[in-house]
């Protein structure tokens, strides 16, 4: 209950001023773009923002992008704070480092929302999935997979990221629960096809007997060419990824595996709550919630072999490359406002 007034009154504040008009401008910070998740997210952030115009608003998005750390992206908010957008968009490479630039655009009544990773700072909120739940779905399915039991390895990305760390907790927990599930390594390979591919090479040869394999989406499909080339793609339980091109092996292959989607539409998600926001609408009491009482949490979808055809017919028309995605239009982005 207390986190909830916190939450409320928190973002009763943060709402305190916000721009009414039927034009606005969104600034969209992208500090990582070695994969072409992100360029994905970015195209349908940009398509939901050229959509509003059929509901005579009238949005401009401001895009910066590119291979920054942390200070590097911090640039980014100060240069839309400095042009004056009306809310900036982050996928942000830290929870905490932002806080102080945030506070500033708060104090210029800009509207920042984060998504795809959480930010505790109290003058941001969070639009996207829940990381944390994101893990435990796909380890709850690869535990079962397994019959509770065997040796597993784990592949992560970027060390340190948010998404990361609460990705790693979630299987954590789901495999605590499976005392009979022993976790012999966990890796990274920075969500990079190629260096997952390399790390499942090592960690086959230094672990033969592998029943299962965690793997993060952007690296499953290096992981899952390195257990083929081992000869133990009918031996070994592994999580996948939901790009066209992987799905694609994955049925022709016969492959046991499943994933949880993290959407590229997340960004557009949070682009259409951003503008609902923007004309004046206000939250629902309790809508906020996660650990820093700032986040709108949406849908997790998840592929297996039961819904694996259904996704490639989907994917019939898209490049190789395209992920399955899913994104909260500004019709369902209603249910979060009064």
């Amino acid at each position: 209950m207390l986190g909830k007034l916190v939450g409320a009154a928190v973002f009763g504040a943060l709402m305190a001023g916000v721009a009414h008009a039927e034009t606005f401008r969104i600034g969209l910070s992208n500090s990582f773009v070695g994969s072409e998740w992100r360029t994905q997210m970015i195209e349908e952030a940009q398509a939901a923002a050229a959509a509003w115009k059929d509901k005579g608003v009238d949005v401009e998005v401001v895009v910066q992008s590119g291979d920054v750390d942390v200070q590097g992206q911090i640039g980014h908010i100060r240069n839309f704070i400095n042009q004056g957008v009306n809310a900036i968009i982050i996928n942000p490479g830290s929870p905490t480092a932002f806080s102080p630039v945030f506070a500033q655009a708060k104090a210029r009544d800009i509207l920042v929302i984060a998504t795809d990773a959480e930010v505790a700072s109290k003058d941001a909120i969070y639009v996207g999935i829940d990381q944390k739940a994101w893990a435990a779905q796909s380890a709850e399915w690869l535990a079962e997979a397994l019959g509770g039991k065997g040796n597993l390895v784990t592949i992560n990305g970027i060390a340190g990221n948010p998404a990361n760390e609460a990705r790693v907790a979630g299987y954590r927990e789901v495999f605590a629960q499976h005392p009979d599930i022993k976790i012999l390594n966990e890796a990274n390979a920075n969500w990079d096809q190629a260096q997952g591919q390399q790390t499942m090479q090592n960690l086959l040869a230094t672990y033969p007997d592998i029943q299962g394999v965690w793997v993060q989406d952007g690296m499953a499909d290096g992981a899952w060419r390195a257990i083929e080339a081992a000869g133990k793609k009918d031996s070994i339980a592994a999580t996948g990824e939901i790009r066209k091109d992987f799905m694609t092996r994955w049925e022709s292959e016969g492959l046991n595996s499943a994933a949880s989607v993290n959407p590229p539409g997340v960004m557009a998600s949070a682009l259409n709550v951003a503008v609902l926001a923007l004309q004046g609408k206000e939250f629902k009491d309790g809508v906020f919630g996660g650990p820093n009482a700032n986040a709108i949490y949406i849908p997790i979808p998840f592929v297996d072999n039961d819904n694996l055809a259904e996704n490639l017919k989907a994917a019939e028309d898209k490049p190789g490359y395209w992920s399955v995605t899913a994104t909260v239009t500004p019709e369902e982005a209603e249910a979060f406002f009064k």
